[in-house]
């Protein structure tokens, strides 16, 4: 097979290809660059996992960044676990058809305890005392000690959060490279995460992103000139594009209002409990799912949903198989946000009473996704955070707003602007307008050689 690597640039579509760009504007003239048709929903793990399967949502279960585990009646963000994703993935298939064949999948969500050959991916420590220390998992497990060893720790806090910066792609394409020369596999998954950050905090505004926009360009120019060298077929794609919004829809305070939450009182401070809510809002980027526990509001959740602005589709069960994402995991309604709004997790009335995690990055207890964590409100409240954390005092990093006006950029929608749709770039003209998620799969195959 011809090796081959697929570069995830996080964020990349026609909207901020250009002049900040030079290295990718140069790439794409001598190559060919397709639009992607945005998958429901057009968020990480979702888009992934339909392009390794080759299937929707409606088939390999990922239905969103996270959903509501009925059975455990909570709300489970960023697992990790391979086995999550329903379906065979592109590696499996290649194996059958060469028994020499090995994959890579360099920071691809759901990483862990998959069948690819060689794998890493973002896992910290989480110790007794209640700190968390940056770190990774890898497949192989030697792996981690090595690239550590040549690269330094994993730097988690520059991944995700206020501090999240050029730093953690740069360690991931150093990563990629590594293992390719360590083990020189067939298939190469990369993930590029830096756009994600200054797109959703200022959208596509080039007089704030000009600078994020040359750095994620030289670690691409990086990938490619590294790859070109070892005669690698090279893949350049995206998962979706980020548009400007401007309206953050809080759904789960109207369904507070109307009596359909439950909320706890624990240490004086509001915890949302699904399990015992009537209806609840499980908010995604511009996806959100409506999960209904009690059947007989039914009819007064679709009629409440009627009255916000902001929503395009109201999808039931029957509907969700138009978009392909009826799948058991999928809530009993699944919402679209307008081009210009996205959907908080904010259930509180009162800020004085917001659950802690609410003001820190607390990925896996926020009931739904909160891209107000790359903000921070004190950088003065932060120092002595860090300072407490070096004296080894006990210390909670509580500096994240409380404020859903400051996001800029988001996605997950379909029906978007072509120069918000995710791209692909290849050396094939594939002759297609708008290029279906699901052909990805293909697509690689047809690079591999299989």
């Amino acid at each position: 097979m011809n090796k081959t690597v697929v570069i995830d640039i996080v964020g990349l579509s026609a909207s901020v290809i250009g002049e900040h760009t030079p290295f990718l504007q140069k790439y794409i003239a001598e190559h060919h660059l397709h639009n992607i048709e945005p998958l429901l929903p057009a968020v990480t793990t979702s888009v992934q996992s339909t392009y390794v399967t080759g299937k929707f949502p409606s088939q390999n279960g990922i239905v969103g960044n996270g959903w509501y585990d009925r059975e455990d009646c909570e709300v489970k963000f960023w697992k990790q676990s391979n086995k999550l994703v329903q379906g065979e993935k592109i590696w499996d298939q290649a194996k059958k058809a060469d028994p020499k064949f090995t994959c890579s999948t360099m920071f691809w969500w759901y990483n862990m305890y998959s069948s690819a050959d060689f794998s890493v991916t973002p896992r910290p420590n989480y110790l007794a005392d209640g700190r968390k220390t940056p770190d990774c998992y890898s497949h192989p497990a030697e792996l981690r000690d090595v690239l550590q060893e040549k690269l330094g720790v994993f730097p988690l806090f520059q991944f995700w959060g206020p501090g999240a910066n050029i730093k953690s792609t740069q360690w991931i394409a150093d990563a990629s490279m590594l293992t390719d020369d360590l083990h020189d596999p067939t298939l190469t998954l990369i993930y590029l995460p830096h756009l994600d950050y200054c797109l959703q905090k200022f959208g596509p505004d080039f007089s704030k992103i000009s600078k994020e926009l040359n750095e994620i360009d030289d670690v691409i120019k990086q990938l490619v000139e590294f790859y070109e060298k070892k005669n690698a077929k090279i893949i350049l794609l995206s998962e979706y594009g980020i548009s400007p919004v401007n309206n953050p829809i809080h759904l789960n305070r109207l369904f507070r209002e109307n009596d359909l939450l439950a909320i706890r009182v624990e240490r004086g401070l509001e915890l949302l409990d699904p399990g015992a809510s009537k209806a609840f809002v499980v908010a995604d980027h511009q996806i959100a799912h409506v999960y209904i526990n009690d059947p007989s509001v039914t009819e007064k959740v679709k009629e409440l949903l009627k009255t916000v602005p902001g929503i395009e589709l109201v999808l039931d069960r029957k509907a969700q198989t138009e978009y392909h994402i009826d799948h058991a995991r999928s809530g009993d309604l699944v919402l679209m946000a307008d081009a210009n709004s996205w959907f908080t997790y904010y259930f509180w009335r009162d800020d004085a009473l917001a659950p802690d995690y609410a003001r820190c990055v607390d990925i896996h207890k926020k009931p739904g996704y909160d891209p107000v964590e790359m903000f921070m409100s004190s950088k003065l409240r932060a120092g002595y955070k860090l300072m407490r954390k070096k004296a080894g005092f006990r210390y909670v990093m509580d500096v994240i707003p409380l404020d859903a006006t400051l996001i800029k950029g988001s996605h997950g929608r379909v029906n978007v602007a072509t120069e918000y749709c995710p791209v692909l770039i290849t050396e094939k003209q594939l002759g297609k307008e708008r290029i279906t998620p699901t052909l990805i799969q293909d697509i690689i195959k047809a690079h591999l050689g299989f």
